[in-house]
């Protein structure tokens, strides 16, 4: 198994480096088994973010990545969770929070805005506000 950084796949997302672009490519399509902490994930929405990608455009392109067969990232189901909250509104790094809390009753927070939304939208676990 190969264990890929936030650059590699970046690139293979922005296609803004045609020569790494295509190297990354070929390494998405090589028959390798890849993965990515999921601390690439979240740092991947930041560069994508920062490269002024929208959340529905992000959405997509980790959806797509998650739909590759060889692909298989850490926390794989947590992070289907947090896209799903994020493309509802939520900040990627919240959603991941609640996926990753997923078999807690309760996630508490101080962020008003966070327990808000996330009533809104009715996640699990309950988002308590403190």
């Amino acid at each position: 198994m190969i264990a890929l950084d936030t650059n590699v796949l970046a690139r293979l997302l922005l296609r803004d480096d045609a020569t790494q672009h295509a190297q990354a490519r070929a390494l998405m399509q090589a028959n390798a088994r890849l993965t990515a902490p999921v601390t690439v994930m979240l740092e991947l929405v930041w560069v994508l973010e920062a490269n002024d990608c929208s959340a529905a455009e992000i959405a997509h392109g980790l959806n797509l990545l998650l739909g590759l067969p060889n692909f298989v990232p850490q926390e794989r189901d947590a992070l289907k969770i947090a896209l799903q909250g994020y493309a509802s509104g939520l900040d990627f790094a919240d959603a991941l929070h609640l996926g990753l809390s997923d078999s807690s009753r309760q996630f508490a927070t101080f962020d008003k805005s966070f327990a808000k939304k996330a009533a809104k939208l009715g996640l699990k676990p309950d988002v308590l506000k403190v």
